[in-house]
């Protein structure tokens, strides 16, 4: 087939949340045999530079050159409308002109948009069949930054959410079937009740990257990996350094906790000054850190779908304290795989329950990367992205026509 993928962030290389789902679905259809022509943006001369390391899995791609002054001028234009901001920051002239270059002057076979603050570029297309894989759903993001912002920045991010929510029902007409990263996401999709098909496919994996090297862990070591430019990663941070930490350090003095990430704020930083605590900033791999570390903490308080990070310790074979919410995109259980905690004193009980006893990490370990082997994947994802893909083929040329 002859697919157009469109995607809001440049799928390559994919080091981070946004760009590592993209990037493993246009390497597997091509690898099936499709010819994949990728549309996206980029930010920097430097991301575009890494982005053409795409052309060994694509047959074509175009890049949309972008700067954040302008996109940020395009988000406060949308303010009074009824536009969502986001579909602002993610809108460049010059890639709507390359797609619908693209349109016109080839046939397609599928058209596939993940994200759907791109689905703008080719929501108006009726003679193909297309897919939207929400991956998460946006809207209920902002909606739940609006509970954790200061007035008045809490009335911007609930406007937001509203109106991507509205965005969301909207696009959901103009598409033959709707995705999503997790059954959660899955099901918030389809309580929408649109009349759109839906279903869902997890994020998956690299489980020979991500893997045990053998090397010695600290008992007295604990680490959160992440973006630490991310509001939710922040959050999180801040919040278990004043609440969980003191009651860590009472425990056990002598605890380390590694705050690995790119791109920290000056106040992430600050927290580099408790006893203790190191924040790295970017680091050019963060597997060792993983590794060395008695455990993984994801104490997030604002997660939508699944986040890698749990999957990539799980995968290293080092076991991950999470919050129920975070927990929720990742296919495992509870006490069998991973631990869960969602109160400072749950969460010091958790992380203490491993540093202090080696047998318990070993079964958590062990345990945690056969469930990535076996329920997170890629191959096993794509093979229900292959179903997906079959059925909203099937359903479009059954409806040919009829679309509205």
């Amino acid at each position: 087939m002859n697919i157009l993928y469109v995607c809001h962030r440049f799928p390559f290389p994919p080091k981070r949340g946004g760009k590592i789902r993209p990037f493993n679905m246009i390497r597997h259809l091509t690898a099936k045999g499709h010819k994949l022509t990728v549309c996206s943006l980029a930010r920097a001369p430097e991301e575009a530079d890494e982005g053409r390391g795409i052309a060994p899995y694509c047959a074509a791609f175009e890049i949309g050159m972008v700067k954040n002054p302008i996109q940020a001028a395009r988000m406060v234009a949308r303010l009074p409308l009824l536009t969502p901001s986001s579909m602002g920051f993610f809108y460049s002239p010059e890639l709507k002109g390359k797609v619908d270059h693209l349109l016109a002057t080839q046939k397609w076979d599928l058209i596939f948009v993940h994200c759907s603050s791109v689905a703008q570029y080719v929501e108006h297309v009726t003679d193909v069949p297309k897919i939207l894989d929400y991956g998460d759903m946006d809207s209920q993001k902002w909606l739940e930054y609006a509970n954790y912002k200061p007035f008045p920045l809490s009335l911007g991010y609930r406007l937001e959410g509203t109106k991507m929510l509205a965005a969301e029902k909207r696009l959901a007409k103009k598409f033959d079937m709707g995705t999503a990263t997790t059954r959660a996401e899955w099901e918030t999709l389809d309580g929408y009740k649109t009349g759109l098909k839906t279903d869902w496919f997890p994020n998956g994996v690299d489980a020979g990257f991500f893997s045990p090297d053998g090397s010695p862990y600290d008992p007295d070591t604990i680490s959160f990996i992440g973006r630490m430019d991310y509001y939710p990663n922040q959050e999180c941070m801040f919040r278990f350094c004043e609440q969980i930490w003191p009651l860590l350090k009472a425990e056990r003095p002598q605890m380390k906790l590694l705050i690995v990430g790119a791109d920290p704020t000056p106040a992430v930083r600050k927290l580099g000054e408790l006893d203790g605590v190191t924040v790295t900033g970017s680091v050019p791999d963060v597997r060792p850190y993983v590794r060395s570390s008695a455990l993984m903490v994801a104490p997030l308080n604002i997660a939508r779908g699944t986040q890698n990070k749990i999957l990539e310790a799980m995968a290293m074979g080092v076991p991950v304290v999470t919050s129920t919410i975070a927990a929720g995109g990742v296919d495992a259980q509870s006490e069998k795989h991973f631990l869960v905690a969602d109160t400072p004193e749950a969460y010091a009980r958790q992380i203490l329950r491993i540093t202090s006893n080696p047998v318990e990490r070993q079964r958590l370990a062990e345990a945690g990367r056969a469930r990535m082997l076996s329920h997170h994947a890629w191959p096993r994802s794509m093979e229900r992205l292959d179903g997906i893909i079959e059925r909203c083929i099937k359903q479009f040329q059954k409806n040919k026509g009829k679309r509205k």
